[in-house]
């Protein structure tokens, strides 16, 4: 029988194939056939199975998508050129006792903090003996505390107009007149235009404050105002302006809308009376007031007392 021996060495597991292989060598009895046999045996058992395959890795939970910054608005940039930064006045003693009384308005306190009232008294050098007038007192946040800066020896003429007695102060104004700090204030009814009585001469000081842009749209003869604050006052007297800013350019545009006016507007018309601007307080200032919306205490809420605004000291010549 012929016999192919190279034919033998292929690889296999197949158990025939080596029976097979057994059978042939026994009937060729030879040693070569059974070196071939003892090869194969080896071969065959040296060819394990693949090992199993690893296990999948179980799946990895997706990491939560990294959440957004929060949105930030950013603040609006505020209108016209650069303005002023606050600078704060010197408060004497007597008069952080003076806003300090236990008999002050809880409502008036809550004021403070946007009014600056002690910087405005400082400021415009009030003392005890003056004899001052406040035009447009409202409800006598401040006619009172010239009140109690003034004394018993001072005095303090406080106007209102008929329009701002009917429209919210009447009630209020007369309830705070009652109180005995009051003393020294005289009530005025009268208009913007004709604004003080014959009696009222010779004043230390007048403010007009927060209001100069209300004359515009109630129509108030101002060159008419601005001459009887000039004539009641002293040589040397006072005239304390204070008012919320508007851009520059719109002029008396924003009076009604926003409550605000242009500073050099207001400026010139008081110069055109008499009046020398000697100074300029800002201590009320904030740069970053907008200018854009309306600071009415009715329309202002949370931003009441921050608007930008403007302190002019004027005084009547003395010569």
């Amino acid at each position: 029988m012929s016999f192919a021996p190279n034919a033998l060495i292929r690889p296999t597991t197949s158990i025939a194939a080596a029976i097979e292989l057994h059978y042939v060598c026994g009937m060729l009895r030879s040693t070569r056939c059974l070196t071939l046999l003892t090869t194969f045996a080896l071969f065959a058992c040296s060819e394990a199975a693949p090992p199993p395959a690893a296990p999948e890795p179980p799946p990895t939970a997706e990491a939560p998508a990294p959440e957004p910054p929060p949105e930030t608005t950013a603040e609006p940039e505020p209108a016209g050129p650069p303005r002023p930064e606050a600078v704060a006045v010197d408060i004497p003693e007597d008069i952080q006792k003076l806003l300090a009384a236990e008999d002050r308005d809880p409502k008036d306190r809550e004021l403070d903090a946007g009014r600056h009232p002690g910087e405005l008294l400082a400021f415009f050098e009030i003392a005890p003996g003056m004899k001052v007038a406040e035009l447009g007192a409202g409800t006598g946040y401040t006619a009172e505390l010239l009140a109690r800066r003034v004394g018993k020896k001072g005095k303090v003429f406080a106007q209102n107009p008929k329009f701002v007695l009917e429209k919210f102060a009447e009630a209020p104004w007369s309830e705070r007149l009652k109180k005995p700090v009051m003393k020294p204030v005289v009530r005025v009814d009268r208009e913007f235009d004709d604004p003080l009585p014959k009696e009222a001469k010779n004043l230390d000081a007048v403010f007009l404050v927060l209001f100069y842009h209300d004359t515009y749209w109630m129509e108030i003869d101002r060159a008419k105002m601005n001459a009887a604050i000039f004539k009641a006052l002293k040589p040397g007297g006072v005239f304390a302006v204070v008012d919320h800013s508007a851009a520059a350019g719109p002029g008396s545009k924003d009076v009604k809308t926003l409550h605000r006016i242009e500073e050099d507007l207001v400026k010139q018309e008081i110069e055109a009376a008499g009046f020398q601007l000697e100074s300029e307080g800002q201590f009320l200032r904030n740069p970053k007031d907008t200018l854009d919306w309306n600071d009415a205490p009715s329309a202002s809420a949370d931003k009441r007392g921050t608007s930008d605004r403007f302190v002019l000291k004027f005084k009547k010549p003395a010569g």
